[in-house]
Formats: C-alpha cells, sequence, structure tokens
C-alpha cells in the first residue's frame, strides 16, 4: 500500500495492480477438518504482509469461481476418507501451494475480485456494484433523461470500475455505456483541476480519441458517459468472441484467436500513434494502451478510457513496466504498451514476457525492425523511440490517413501547468517503486548466491584454507617465542646430548646463579687418577669418560689433596 502525506479526503490508496504473493505456512487439524495458514504478501516488501486461514472447501469454492476462465487449474482432488492423514495433509498442502501459484502469476486471474477477495478479504470485502448503484442512481435522479437498461457484469478487469448499458430517453434506440469508477492512487490534480480537466476531454472531437459524453467527479469517484459499440474492442476483434461476455471468459484462454493482416495492422498502429500524439503534444498523460482500450469502427481506431490518467487509476501493465527502470516517464510507457499491442496485432495474443528477443513466424522486416526497438533486451536497458520516431519508421510512415489535418488540443496554460506538475509526481511515484523493486531483486539474487551449493562449497574450502594459514601463523609465533626465549639472542655453544636443558631467560632473571664448581685438585696419585682414556673409548664418545670420572671420584681424596699445599 503507497501512501504520501496528508491524503485527501476519500482518496484511494490501495493499489490494485501491485501483485499479491501467497505461500502457505502450516496446517493445524480442528475436530473434523483442517485449516492451512496462508500468509500474503503485497509487493515486494515482507512488512507489508498478513495471514489466512483457508479450509480445502475454500479452495473448491474458489477453483469452482474461476472455472469460466476454460483453463484447467491444478486443485488437489478431494478425499473422504483418511483426509486427516498426515502425510495425506503435507502433500494437499503442497498441491493447494501449485494452485495458488498458477492463480497469483496469471496476469487475469490474479486481477480478479474472486481471487482478491480470497487472499485480502479486509480490503476487498465491499460490494462495488451496489455502491456503484447508489451513485448512478443518485444521478439520474438529478438528470431524468437517461435509463439503466442493464449492468454490464464482469465487463472489464478493473474491481473498482463498474459499467451499466443505459439510453437517452429523448433517443430511445440510441445505446451509451456508463461507467463509474474510483479515484486511484495516481490522482494527483486538484479537485478544481481534475473538473477542468474532465471538461476538456467531453470538449475534445477528434477522430482518433473516443469521444466522452459527460462525466461527473467528485471527491472520490467519477462517472462517465460515451457511447456504446456494439462490435466491441480491437481485443475482442482479435480473439474473435462477443464484447458483452465475462473479461475471463473471453480473454484467459480463447480459442480462435488470430493475428491481423499486415495492412491492417499499419493501419491500426498509424492511427493509435496518432491519437497519442494528440495527447502527449496536449500535455495529456495516458498510460492506459492495450486493446482492450482500442475501438475499432469502420475502419477507424479510436482509445479509449483517456480520462484514466488524470482520474489516477493504476495502469493494467503497470506490474510489467515497473521491472524495467527505463520505462520511466509517461511517453515511455505509452511506448512500451504500443509495443505489446502491436506484438498482439501481429501474433493475435499478447507476448508472455518482455524483453522479447525471438518472434514466430517472423513477419514483415519492418515489422520486427519496430519490435525490437520497444520490445528487446536492448531496448529495454537502453531506452525507447518516441512516438514520433515510431511514425516515421517504414512500417507507419507511408500509411495514409483519411484525416491529414494536423491535429491539436488547445489546454489553457493554468491546466497545463497542473498537468505538467502531476504527470511529474506520477513519474516520480513509478520511479520510487522501480527502485524498490531493483533493491529486492538484487538482494534476492545475493541470497540466492550465497546459498547454493556451489557457492557453500566455495565458503567451506576459503574457511579451511584460513584454518590451516592460521595454524601455520601460530605455530611460526610459537617458534619465535621459543627462539627469544633461549637467551640473549647469541648463538649457543652445542652442549652434550646427556646435558640438561638450559633454563629458560624467566628462570634466568628470578633463580641465583649456581655456585661456581671447586676448583681441581693440583696432583693426584696414580690410584686417584681416572684411568686414561683408550681409543675404544674416543670412539664411543664423551658419554662413556664422563661417567668413568664420575664413578672414579672420592670425596677424601679431594679433600687430601686440598689439605696438602697448606703443610
Amino acid at each position: 500500500m503507497s501512501f504520501r502525506e496528508k491524503p485527501s479526503p476519500g482518496r484511494l490508496l490501495l493499489d490494485d495492480t501491485v501483485p499479491l504473493t501467497a505461500v502457505i505456512e502450516a496446517s493445524q487439524n480442528l475436530q473434523s477438518h483442517t485449516e492451512y495458514i496462508v500468509r500474503v504478501q503485497r509487493g515486494v516488501s515482507s512488512e507489508n504482509s498478513w495471514q489466512v486461514i483457508r479450509r480445502y472447501s475454500d479452495f473448491d469454492v474458489l477453483n469452482s469461481s474461476l472455472m469460466v476462465c476454460g483453463i484447467s487449474l491444478p486443485l488437489p482432488p478431494k478425499k473422504l476418507i483418511g483426509n486427516m492423514d498426515r502425510e495425506f495433509i503435507a502433500e494437499r498442502q503442497r498441491g493447494l501451494q501449485a494452485f495458488l501459484d498458477s492463480i497469483t502469476q496469471h496476469p487475469l486471474l490474479s486481477s480478479s475480485l474472486m481471487v482478491k477477495k480470497f487472499l485480502d478479504p479486509n480490503n476487498y470485502s465491499a460490494n462495488y456494484t451496489e455502491i456503484a448503484l447508489q451513485q448512478v442512481s443518485m444521478f439520474f435522479r438529478s438528470d431524468l433523461k437517461w435509463e439503466v437498461l442493464e449492468p454490464l457484469k464482469d465487463n472489464g478487469w478493473r474491481i473498482r470500475k463498474k459499467y451499466f448499458l443505459i439510453k437517452n430517453k429523448e433517443q430511445p434506440k440510441e445505446r451509451y455505456l456508463l461507467s463509474w469508477v474510483d479515484l486511484g492512487p495516481d490522482k494527483f490534480l486538484s479537485d478544481k483541476d481534475l473538473q477542468s480537466a474532465m471538461k476538456l476531454l467531453t470538449s475534445l472531437s477528434t477522430p482518433y480519441v473516443c469521444p466522452l459524453l459527460f462525466s461527473s467527479t467528485s471527491e472520490s469517484s467519477a462517472l462517465l458517459i460515451r457511447p456504446f459499440s456494439e462490435r466491441g474492442s480491437l481485443r475482442d476483434h482479435i480473439c474473435k468472441v462477443k464484447p458483452r461476455e465475462s473479461y475471463l471468459k473471453k480473454y484467459c484462454n480463447p480459442k480462435k484467436s488470430q493475428g491481423l493482416q499486415l495492412q491492417d495492422v499499419k493501419l491500426y498502429g498509424r492511427q493509435i500513434l496518432e491519437g497519442l500524439k494528440l495527447l502527449h503534444d496536449g500535455g495529456v498523460f495516458f498510460g492506459h494502451l492495450h486493446a482492450s482500450n482500442v475501438i475499432v469502427d469502420d475502419g477507424v481506431c479510436r482509445l479509449a478510457d483517456v480520462e484514466n490518467g488524470v482520474l489516477g487509476v493504476p495502469s493494467a501493465l503497470r506490474p510489467a513496466f515497473t521491472q524495467l527502470r527505463k520505462i520511466n516517464t509517461t511517453e515511455s510507457i505509452d511506448v512500451f504498451c504500443f509495443g505489446r499491442l502491436l506484438y498482439e496485432m501481429v501474433y493475435g495474443r499478447p507476448p508472455d514476457a518482455v524483453p522479447v528477443d525471438q518472434y514466430p513466424d517472423d513477419p514483415d522486416a519492418a515489422v520486427v525492425s519496430v519490435l525490437q526497438s520497444i520490445l528487446s533486451t536492448e531496448a529495454c536497458k537502453s531506452g525507447m523511440p518516441s512516438v514520433s520516431q515510431l511514425i516515421r519508421t517504414p512500417l507507419f510512415g507511408d500509411v495514409q490517413l483519411q484525416h491529414s489535418e494536423k491535429l491539436q488540443i488547445k489546454v489553457p496554460s493554468r491546466l497545463r501547468e497542473a498537468l505538467r506538475t502531476a504527470k511529474e509526481s506520477l513519474e516520480r511515484r513509478l520511479q520510487e517503486e522501480q527502485r524498490m523493486i531493483h533493491q529486492h531483486r538484487r538482494l534476492t539474487r545475493a541470497q540466492s548466491h550465497h546459498g547454493s551449493e556451489g557457492e557453500r562449497k566455495k565458503r567451506k574450502s576459503l574457511a579451511r584454507k584460513k584454518s590451516r594459514q592460521s595454524a601455520y601463523e601460530n605455530e611460526e609465533d610459537v617458534s619465535v617465542r621459543n627462539n627469544n626465549n633461549s637467551g640473549s639472542g647469541a648463538s649457543s655453544p652445542p652442549t652434550c646430548p646427556s646435558s640438561p636443558t638450559p633454563p629458560s631467560t624467566t628462570e634466568a632473571l628470578t633463580a641465583p646463579p649456581p655456585p661456581p664448581p671447586p676448583p681441581l685438585p693440583a696432583t693426584l696419585d696414580s690410584s686417584s687418577r681416572p684411568p686414561p682414556l683408550t681409543s675404544s673409548d674416543a670412539a664411543g664418545g664423551g658419554r662413556s669418560a664422563l661417567l668413568s670420572s664420575i664413578q672414579a671420584f672420592s670425596k677424601g681424596k679431594l679433600k687430601r689433596a686440598a689439605a696438602a699445599p697448606a703443610m
């Protein structure tokens, strides 16, 4: 949820396009059933998360409500006997996690009200159809010429926007589309400037923008009336579906979708670019270009819902372009959306992901060139062309338009300045969100690398090397200390193998010096002399000689020898 300083009353602060992720953290057994504890997170911040508790029957109800989409979702089957077994519960939990992943990763299913209510009941428990009916009824009481024919349920993906088919009592055969929508988190115009902008769009008359017949805004919502197109949108034309059917049924898994002919791709593409250029030149930001917002009537494409930008509602493609930091201006958003739309017109379906570097069944070289300039990895990294540059490409430059006159929107200077300021605020919010996503991606990549098997082995190897290096350094330190402790540092004379170990430096400082040895006798008789060394004794070494001298030593003879000179 994006908060800013002191929001205006009734301001919608929740961005419905921010993706939700869901992880089943645990399960708990009650008396007769099992409950699964699901951790749900909005966006990349783990602080914006909460828990919901769901039973298997809740998952089954959700699956039933999504069957209209025509996609087989991997919901684990029911089991009546043995469904409280521990191993079965663990296996079912894994299956339910796969079911949640398939839903939250699908662009249309993840944005549906059923999924939002399942994962975030606190924010999506309101009955938006009832709220819209109340607002529409109040409007009709003030203007009696309008009459509601029927609500168009699930006509669009936007949760906080509802559609009604109405008629003008003065022209009973004509059909009009009334839409009610909440203001969004990108509404940066003041209430007065918003009313001026809506008045400008209502008076706008141009061949490439769908006319807006009436608009009324309050502090929290807007009510709009425009002509109803029985032929539907450009996406209805590509998917070959009935315009009034549920959008999940029409677009989730279309069976007959087909790309357009090259001449139609060129004509429609040029008309769409002319509509974008007209809005940009007038300072009006759009940001909501996709096939469902393009109406085709008598070979002419018109942009619909151009008021979405000033009403502040988030773009359907916001989750895609927030991942690409080079798409950080309103014009680059429109160019990016045009690239996806061009891909859909050529191949009959939007790209699975962007960037796109490989194109199936290569079409005309001019088409590939334009697609690469917008959707390739290089374009997403270095930047995209402007709308004017796209118009001058070989694909669109030679298209002949029925309306060749120069088109422009006359915008009062005060409103133009307000639109410029609002556009800058919208771009700042986008850039801040892109920065957070980029930081989260870097952190996730670092954590993944840190936890990889190869990285763990590398850390273990480094730890062993450090341990060996530390042990070697400790051995060197001990050797140096022993050498320092052996004396003053001068070389010691070699000692006999049987000689005692010299005292340490510490002991030499603290212990008194030993007494000097007694002087040797001056003369010794033959009996007291030690036996002479033989050659074998000399060969045997000094050890035997020393032992013989000790054994022959006599104290009495030493005393007599010492007393002889005194006599």
